[in-house]
């Protein structure tokens, strides 16, 4: 199981590195040259009311902690993120931590086509920008924290081909229509299925990205398809909510999911979502933070894609995930998953 939620050979790279220069800066212990500085990062993901948004966060200022207290260099994260999607906002919040006076922006675009400028006008006025999860391609933004969404897509579709024995009718549960990396993920889907002669997607189900829309539009595509047997959902936001659980039937409907956060855990264990892919949303912020701060605090190349690899979940791991959660700083894991032990 170690291996299974071991960082890439980058991050511990990234993480050593940070140390080793906060080790040198103290001269082997002490406060760090420099100490005292300000060194603020403006956060401006997609929705705060998103939970995987918040556990980036949390992820994000222990980073900043950990940093600070290694360098001496107050690093902090000023969370600008909306509290609904809206790329016109994100494009606001980022001209504000500009003008505030930020270091670096850490952004998650809701419409890339709607915030190449805004990036490109930040690093213009010399404030440089990372994207993690849902990229702005084509702008200067110098480096992107986040999976191969055509990849994820495949693995989502594999997976519940194999639940379904390779026969039925499937939808895809997709969030923005207009997410960049959400539109991948659904091509990655729709080209995985076509190497499954017996499986049929009937339908791409778009929503607003709240627990409680796409939960509604997973009712909605089942009452407009009642044979539908699987669903593909390429976001976990449906799953947030128990709603699910008492209105569809797992012997008649699987589900195969990315995220798996502890709400969605009773989906695994109850058998309606057998099997989760997990992305390490604590990471989206740990991982951008600590490359924030190499590339631009300690002036050092960073690759232009760090690579985030997604933990298969099932309820042979549930109990290990379970705990990687907790030790995550996840206040709402289930004792009685805390408790397996597996």
């Amino acid at each position: 199981m170690k291996d299974r939620f071991a960082v890439s050979l980058f991050r511990r790279t990234l993480a050593a590195g940070v140390l080793a220069a906060a080790t040198a800066a103290c001269g082997g212990g002490g406060a760090a040259a420099g100490s005292g500085q300000a060194f603020t990062i403006a956060m401006i993901a997609k929705s705060s009311t998103n939970p995987v948004f918040l556990s980036g966060r949390k992820g994000a200022e222990a980073a900043a902690d950990s940093i600070s207290k290694a360098t001496g260099v107050k690093v902090r994260i000023d969370w600008l993120t909306p509290p609904n999607e809206d790329a016109t906002v994100q494009a606001q919040r980022i001209a504000e931590a500009v003008n505030a006076g930020a270091n670096a922006i850490l952004l998650s675009a809701s419409d890339a086509g709607k915030l190449v400028t805004a990036v490109n006008d930040a690093v213009a006025r010399g404030v440089p920008v990372m994207t993690f999860d849902s990229d702005v391609p084509g702008s200067d933004r110098f480096s992107f924290y986040g999976g191969d969404d055509a990849l994820m897509g495949k693995q989502v579709m594999d997976e519940l081909a194999a639940q379904l024995g390779g026969t039925g009718r499937i939808g895809i549960v997709a969030g923005n229509q207009n997410a960049p990396n959400l539109q991948k993920r659904v091509q990655g889907v729709l080209d995985a299925a076509k190497a499954y002669p017996g499986i049929t997607v009937v339908s791409t189900f778009y929503h607003a990205e709240t627990p409680q829309d796409a939960a509604a539009e997973v009712l909605r595509a089942r009452n407009a398809y009642p044979d539908i047997t699987g669903f593909a959902m390429i976001g976990g936001w449906a799953l947030f909510t128990r709603s699910l659980l008492t209105d569809l039937d797992p012997k008649k409907v699987r589900i195969v999911s990315v995220d798996a956060l502890p709400a969605q855990l009773d989906y695994v264990d109850r058998g309606l979502a057998p099997v989760l892919f997990a992305q390490p949303t604590y990471d989206w912020g740990a991982v951008s933070v600590r490359t924030i701060y190499q590339h631009v605090h300690d002036k050092q190349d960073v690759p232009a894609h760090v690579q985030m690899d997604l933990v298969r979940v099932s309820k042979e791991n549930l109990g290990a995930w379970a705990r990687q959660l907790q030790a995550w700083g996840f206040t709402d894991v289930d004792p009685k998953f805390l408790a397996l032990p597996q």
